[in-house]
């Protein structure tokens, strides 16, 4: 009779009679970041998971499209454009960033909660695990901005000159920025592996991000010295691209180009990330 033994790693074994049992090499990495994709989205069919991702953008919305909407009669405000859809846009980006923020703070708490640790004696490529947390922050991003939209369409009368498919447009362009953020905070998740210092880092980094920069008011408006930042904060183009496909005013090679920085961004970031992923 001949036996099979398999030892207790799921390596290779012989038996006295010499057969040797295949090693299980495990799932593709497709597969593995679509099971872990599919694990991290779950929790965004709680109801309260999706008013908390809408609440800030709707407050800002109300904010400054309500009480700053004397900010669109500068002279440098494009002609012909409500308020309303110039600021759309910005919020758009805005919501994206905080989620690429929340996308290290889960990281952090796989970490802490020994998630990783159990993933990390599964034979799976640790890489799917980054890759999976990524593409659920965009799915959530996706369905935030897609619900942010329609609500500031029937709530704030929305209605961008770019009409549906500039809207659509301007959401596209959001997530691929959001998940280029994302894996900003991925990768400072990953080297740091420290919550306290990550929301540090956060809160110093988002803030001038988003006030610096052309999100609520034309950069020819901005004081000179401010107007320098805003010019090179890249939130700034980002908007201005979003921006542009709701107005109906977006160029090819423009998005074309936020594309490629986007994609290029985040094979740098991703490199980094995994590497440092990989300590113990």
């Amino acid at each position: 009779m001949t036996a099979v033994a398999v030892d207790g790693a799921g390596g290779t074994s012989t038996g006295q009679a010499g057969v040797v049992a295949d090693r299980w090499p495990g799932s593709g990495l497709a597969t593995q970041v679509f099971m872990l994709t599919a694990r991290a989205v779950r929790p965004l069919r709680q109801p309260g998971m999706v008013f908390a991702s809408l609440i800030e953008p709707l407050i800002i919305l109300l904010l400054f499209g309500g009480v700053f909407q004397v900010l669109g009669t500068v002279p440098s405000f494009p002609d012909g454009v409500d308020y309303i859809d110039y600021l759309m846009p910005a919020v758009l980006v805005i919501a994206t960033l905080t989620n690429g923020v929340n996308s290290g703070t889960a990281l952090i708490n796989d970490l802490r909660n020994g998630m990783i640790t159990r993933l990390r004696a599964m034979p799976i490529r640790l890489l799917s695990v980054l890759l999976a947390r990524s593409f659920a922050d965009s799915v959530r991003a996706l369905s935030q901005l897609v619900l942010i939209s329609v609500l500031s369409a029937l709530i704030f009368g929305f209605a961008p000159p770019g009409g549906l498919l500039g809207t659509l447009g301007a959401v596209l362009i959001a997530v691929l920025i959001g998940w280029t953020i994302s894996w900003v905070f991925i990768t400072l998740a990953a080297v740091l592996r420290n919550g306290q210092i990550l929301t540090a880092i956060t809160t110093v980094v988002t803030f001038p991000l988003m006030f610096a920069s052309n999100a609520f008011i034309t950069l020819e408006a901005l004081p000179g010295w401010l107007r320098v930042i805003a010019e090179v904060n890249p939130v700034s183009h980002a908007i201005s691209t979003a921006r542009d496909a709701a107005l109906g005013t977006v160029q090819f090679g423009q998005v074309l180009q936020t594309m490629g920085i986007c994609l290029l961004a985040v094979t740098l970031l991703a490199t980094i990330a995994n590497r440092a992923f990989k300590r113990p």
